[in-house]
C-alpha cells in the first residue's frame, strides 16, 4: 500500500527558530524528535515570502514566474491543472486539508476532497461595504462557526483587539486553551483520521494559522518566556537608524519605532506560539500512533515564510531577509522504505516548490511537467550523488520595497527594483546579513557573477526589469503577471 502523508504547515514562523538549530530561546522538543527522526534541510526559502504567492509554490510545484503571483494579491482565481492534492487524489489517495488555504475562491477545493477551513482574519471576505458579496466570512470559516456552536456567547476574530498583521503587539489567549485556533486544527486533523476512508491512503495537510499574529499564546506558553533575556535582534550597517528611529509607531507597517519592553513581550508571545505549535503537532503525531498509521506515514514541516520580528528594525514579511525568506524544512519517513538518512541535515538549497514533487515522489505518482520544483528525496540518502540547482531567485512586489534576490544559502544578492539599490551578504561569516558587501573591492567579481545570474532570471520578465543586458530601475512591479488574469 502506498504511504500515507501528513503534510504540516505553519504561518510566518522564521527558518531558524528551531531548539534543534540552536536557537537561544524557543522551545521546540516534538520538531526537533521529528528532525531527529527524518532530513532537516538548513537553507530552505519561500522565494516569495508572503501567504499567497508562497502557497501557490506549494499548491504547484511551479516557480513565481510560471504560477503568475508575484507578490500579494487577493480576489484572483485559483485555476491551476495540476496541484499537489489533485494528482494524490486522481493516485488513489483520500485528500483531507485542515486549516489555512488561502485561495479564491475561499472555499476552492484545488484538489482537495474536503477542506475544514481557518483562515484566520482575510480582510476581503470581512469587508462589509461589499454586501454583495458571496462568501461572506462568517459563512466560510469553518472555525469561526464551530467556536460560535461550542462557546456559549458571540465570539469573533478581533475580540481581544489584536490586529491580525500586528507583530509588536502581544495579549495572551483569552479563551480556554482548547478553543484555541491551533487545538482546533489539530482536533479536526484527528478526527479525520477517525472517518477517514481506511481503504485508501490518506493525504492530510494540517495547516495552521499561528504563529502569524494576533500573537495570542495561550497563559501558560506565554508564561514560558516572558522572563526570558531576549537578545537585541541584528541592526545591519546598512540600516538608516536615523530613519528608524524617527519611523512610524503603527505596528503592523514599515520601519518601525518601539521600546525594547514591548519588543521582548511581543517576541515572548511569538516563541509562545511556536511552542504551542510544537506541542499540539506532538499530540497529532500521537494520535497517528493511536490510530496505528504513523509506521505507514511519509511527515513534511515546513511555513509558507517567516518573520522579521525587529530584525534591522523590520517587521512581518514580504522582504529578501533571512528572517522572512528562510522557512524551517523536515522530510521524515516513518516507514523506512524511502532510505532516508536519519538524523542528516542537509546545507543544499531548497525552496516551497520542492514540496510537490517530493511527496510526489514518496508516494509513487507521475510528477507533471508543470512542476519545476525537484523532488528532495535523493538529497536525503546518504551517498547519494544528484546534480541539483546552484541557487534560487526569489522576489516579492512591495511598493518602494519591491525587490528580487538570488542566493545559494552561502551568500545573497537583492535588488531593489525601485531605487536599483543592491545588497551582498556573506551568509557564511555573517548569517545575521549586518555587512553589505557590494562597496567592498574584495567582493566586486562575485556581486557581479550575482547580478547577472538575476538578469538571466529576469530576461524577458514583461515589467522590462531588464534591458540590453543590464538591470533597469524605476519599472512598475506586478502582483500578479498577466498570463495569470
Amino acid at each position: 500500500m502506498k504511504p500515507n502523508i501528513l503534510f504540516i504547515t505553519v504561518d510566518q514562523m522564521r527558518g531558524d527558530c528551531l531548539s534543534a538549530l540552536g536557537h537561544p530561546i524557543v522551545q521546540t522538543p516534538n520538531l526537533d524528535k521529528l528532525a531527529e527522526d527524518g532530513v532537516l534541510f538548513r537553507n530552505a526559502y519561500s522565494a516569495t515570502p508572503t501567504c499567497i504567492p508562497a502557497r501557490a509554490a506549494l499548491l504547484t510545484g511551479m516557480s513565481q514566474r510560471s504560477h503568475g503571483r508575484v507578490g500579494y494579491e487577493e480576489h484572483i482565481p485559483w485555476t491551476y491543472e495540476h496541484t499537489l492534492p489533485g494528482e494524490l487524489a486522481n493516485a488513489g489517495y483520500h485528500t483531507q486539508c485542515v486549516g489555512k488555504m488561502h485561495v479564491y475562491p475561499t472555499r476552492n477545493l484545488c484538489g482537495f476532497h474536503n477542506v475544514v477551513l481557518h483562515d484566520g482574519y482575510m480582510h476581503y471576505n470581512r469587508d462589509n461595504s461589499r454586501t454583495a458579496h458571496a462568501e461572506h466570512f462568517n459563512e466560510c470559516d469553518d472555525y469561526l462557526n464551530w467556536i460560535r456552536n461550542t462557546e456559549p456567547g458571540t465570539y469573533d476574530l478581533m475580540d481581544n483587539g489584536l490586529d491580525c498583521n500586528a507583530s509588536t503587539v502581544a495579549l495572551p489567549w483569552h479563551l480556554p486553551e482548547r478553543l484555541h485556533p491551533t487545538n482546533w486544527a489539530v482536533t479536526q486533523s484527528i478526527d479525520f483520521l477517525r472517518r477517514r476512508d481506511p481503504s485508501k491512503p490518506f493525504f492530510l495537510w494540517t495547516s495552521f494559522v499561528r504563529p502569524h499574529p494576533p500573537f495570542d499564546p495561550p497563559q501558560a506558553y506565554f508564561d514560558m518566556y516572558l522572563n526570558e533575556d531576549m537578545p537585541d535582534p541584528p541592526v545591519g550597517d546598512w540600516v538608516d537608524v536615523q530613519s528608524a528611529e524617527n519611523g512610524s509607531v503603527h505596528p503592523t507597517t514599515g520601519i518601525s519605532k518601539l521600546t525594547k519592553k514591548r519588543l521582548n513581550r511581543a517576541k515572548a508571545a511569538y516563541y509562545a506560539l511556536i511552542t504551542h505549535l510544537d506541542f499540539q503537532i506532538g499530540r497529532l503525531l500521537n494520535a497517528l500512533s493511536e490510530y496505528g498509521v504513523l509506521r505507514n506515514t511519509v511527515v513534511v514541516f515546513t511555513s509558507d515564510h517567516g518573520e522579521m520580528l525587529g530584525d534591522h528594525h523590520f517587521f512581518r514579511k514580504a522582504l529578501a531577509y533571512e528572517g522572512s525568506a528562510k522557512v524551517p524544512l523536515i522530510v521524515t519517513d516513518y516507514t523506512g522504505r524511502l532510505g532516508l538518512n536519519r538524523g542528516a541535515e542537509e546545507e543544499r538549497i531548497t525552496e516551497l516548490r520542492d514540496i510537490m514533487p517530493t511527496l510526489l515522489d514518496a508516494a509513487d505518482v507521475t510528477v507533471p511537467d508543470s512542476v519545476e520544483g525537484k523532488s528532495l528525496l535523493p538529497l536525503c540518502r546518504e551517498g547519494t550523488d544528484v546534480a541539483w540547482r546552484e541557487y534560487v531567485h526569489g522576489e516579492h512586489a512591495y511598493g518602494g520595497l519591491s525587490h528580487h534576490y538570488v542566493t545559494n544559502g552561502r551568500e545573497k544578492y537583492i535588488w531593489y527594483s525601485q531605487s536599483g539599490d543592491e545588497q551582498l551578504f556573506d551568509l557564511t561569516l555573517d548569517p545575521e546579513e549586518l555587512s553589505n558587501k557590494t562597496g567592498d573591492p574584495t567582493w566586486q567579481l562575485s556581486l557581479q557573477s550575482w547580478r547577472e545570474r538575476l538578469v538571466r532570471k529576469l530576461e524577458g520578465r514583461e515589467e522590462g526589469y531588464v534591458r540590453d543586458g543590464a538591470l533597469v530601475k524605476g519599472q512598475k512591479p506586478r502582483a500578479v503577471l498577466s498570463h495569470l488574469k
